[in-house]
């Protein structure tokens, strides 16, 4: 199995129809080795909360997602390891270090970070990390 680092962006699309979700749902379909850091959990409840506080979720179907969240085979990984690695990407790079604990967590296993944030995406696609980000429309 190839493994594949989903961040936030990626996940949340599983479950709620946005834009980019059918090719997000293909990085479950294919039978990767699906990891993240453990910040992922945190940076999905506060999706969650933004959607009930935009009104596009009650607080029962924000509950409801997350515990659906929790089926999916995503192998979490601790930060604390990851963090030296994600402060001096940011540092770099000029991303936040929470985006850059997933490009940390990927440079670790040799991989790439799947995702459809566009921002980070862009700001990243013409730098040395390139190798190490995969757009989810590039999902094969």
């Amino acid at each position: 199995m190839t493994p594949l680092v989903v961040d936030a962006s990626i996940v949340v699309k599983w479950l709620i129809p946005e834009l980019h979700s059918a090719p997000a749902r293909r990085v479950l379909a294919e039978g990767n080795d699906l990891l993240a850091p453990d910040l992922l959990w945190a940076e999905l409840g506060n999706v969650l909360w933004k959607k009930f506080r935009a009104g596009e979720l009650t607080a029962e179907e924000a509950g409801d997602l997350l515990q659906d969240l929790k089926r999916f085979p995503i192998r979490t990984i601790p930060s604390f390891g990851l963090i030296g690695p994600a402060l001096d990407i940011a540092t770099r790079f000029g991303r936040s270090v929470y985006d850059c604990l997933y490009l940390a967590l990927a440079m670790s296993r040799h991989c790439q970070v799947v995702t459809s944030d566009r921002r980070l995406y862009a700001s990243l696609k013409r730098s040395p990390l390139a190798p190490c980000l995969l757009w989810v429309e590039d999902v094969r």
